[in-house]
């Protein structure tokens, strides 16, 4: 028996490939399947099935792709919802037989209703390890919140009460020593205050897991478990909609994605269509110069999550700038979180343009250093935190306005265009996010703080609020 957790910083994603004598099954797939299929094929293997631990809101999942490049099952837990491809809809307890071992489906709704755990049942027998996607977290449970911006009558509390159910009835009664296989970690939106830690044994999360608390009622439960929720994404239900109805090929999406535009052809496409430009470049190569109106999201961040937390339309055509080498995987990034539609990228990436002698435009950058000095020479600048509001609440410059990032629209109707303002984040990259949006939208008064409140706390040249633990990372 072979397992093997496939994680994915980037969307703090968990996806597992399971095998017993040359059967293969894959769990919770990402949208570019060909790593699950090299796998088995390295290993003599076939893909029989493919899991999914409920309708995914934060990603795209693999599921139709891989059931169309290798002939494997999809496989949900139960639900009504009529999907736009062919699965196989299990009964709770079903058996799922794979080489020498076998995997029982558990229904735990609560997350959302179909929402259901894996349980690994070894060759001799024993129940080993439990992939639980959303249901249970290392520290955390899934958020209840996400379903009803499908279908409204499912609303928070009745959800975060089935969890209950689940939890206590499901998951609480099995054996301390299974291991725990989660789909997220830390960084995801799908839960309030998930560990980094990306497995454990059920017993340790029995005793450290707030939602697994053994005498808890219902109505206490469901109280903290509510607490702290900011609302999802915009994204979410649209991945959601995606992963029930199905989608356009990845093959389909890299090829239309991945078109080497020379720069004239570039800029005709940018002027003759409704393209956003997104330049993926490093938040310090963008400050120095840009094409104009173009936004930064750094491929080397939180790239997907905050493309659909930040671009509305996930139908949105978008042109790409790279740097060179790196438009497949943009393109492919992009995809995971269903923006299916970039329409090419500048051969040659920014350069290329500047060489060329086409117009462009920059945000000014400054130190911390610099900080401490515009601050002294006028103790009344505007400093604008971009951070969460958790991160915020937590800890932050006396007098500082926070104008979070999550909810850009929000935040820039708090911001006077005529004033200058000292943008911040953490380290620096939501920062230059926040700065070249509103940038593209006329605000010309912003200055970048390069390493964000880490540089800033550091420096011991500001005075900073008193550290409060959040309870939260929403």
């Amino acid at each position: 028996m072979t397992i093997e957790q496939i994680y994915t910083g980037c969307l703090a994603h968990g996806a597992y490939y399971i095998e017993s004598n040359g059967e293969a099954a894959i769990i919770d797939p990402l949208r570019e399947v060909e790593p699950y299929i090299k796998m088995a094929q390295k290993r003599g293997a076939l893909i029989k099935y493919i899991f999914e631990t409920h309708f995914h809101a934060d990603f795209v999942s693999g599921h139709v792709d891989l059931a169309h490049k290798t002939g494997a099952a999809i496989v949900y837990g139960p639900t009504q919802m009529k999907t736009g491809f062919e699965a196989l809809i299990a009964e709770d307890g079903q058996i799922f037989e794979l080489g020498h071992v076998k995997l029982k489906l558990i229904h735990t709704p609560g997350h959302t209703m179909e929402s259901s755990c894996f349980l690994l049942i070894d060759e001799t027998g024993k129940e080993h390890a439990i992939f639980t996607g959303d249901t249970l977290f290392i520290g955390d449970v899934g958020r209840p919140d996400l379903a009803q911006h499908v279908i409204a009558d499912l609303t928070e509390e009745k959800l975060a009460g089935h969890l209950y159910d689940s939890l206590q009835n499901k998951i609480l009664p099995l054996s301390d020593d299974l291991i725990v296989y989660p789909a997220h970690g830390a960084g995801s939106a799908c839960g309030k205050n998930l560990s980094k830690e990306t497995s454990d044994t059920l017993g340790n999360q029995k005793k450290t897991n707030y939602a697994l608390r053994p005498n808890q009622t219902k109505a206490a439960f469901i109280k903290e478990l509510l607490s702290g929720l900011m609302p999802p994404p915009g994204y979410f239900p649209k991945n959601v909609l995606m992963n029930i109805q199905g989608y356009d090929a990845i093959d389909h999406v890299m090829e239309r994605g991945a078109r080497a535009l020379e720069v004239q052809a570039f800029d005709v496409l940018a002027n003759e269509t409704l393209a956003l430009i997104l330049d993926t470049r490093k938040a310090d190569a963008f400050s120095k110069g840009f094409i104009p109106n173009s936004i930064n999201i750094g491929i080397d961040g939180n790239f997907a999550v905050w493309v659909g937390t930040l671009i509305p339309d996930i139908q949105q055509e978008i042109l790409l700038i790279t740097e060179p080498g790196r438009e497949a995987e943009v393109v492919t990034r992009l995809a995971r979180v269903g923006y299916d539609h970039a329409i090419g990228y500048l051969n040659g990436g920014f350069e290329a343009w500047k060489s060329a002698g086409k117009p462009v435009d920059s945000i000014p950058s400054i130190t911390t250093e610099e900080l401490a000095l515009a601050k002294a020479e006028n103790p009344d600048i505007h400093i604008l935190d971009v951070r969460k509001k958790s991160e915020f609440d937590s800890e932050h410059i006396e007098n500082a306005l926070n104008a979070p990032l999550d909810y850009i629209n929000d935040s820039m109707a708090l911001i006077d265009k005529n004033k200058t303002w000292y943008v911040h984040c953490a380290g620096g990259y939501r920062s230059m996010v926040f700065a070249s949006i509103l940038k593209a939208r006329g605000f010309n008064n912003l200055i970048n703080v390069e390493g964000g409140f880490n540089a800033i706390k550091a420096s011991e040249k500001f005075k900073v609020t008193d550290y409060i633990c959040p309870t939260t990372m929403l």
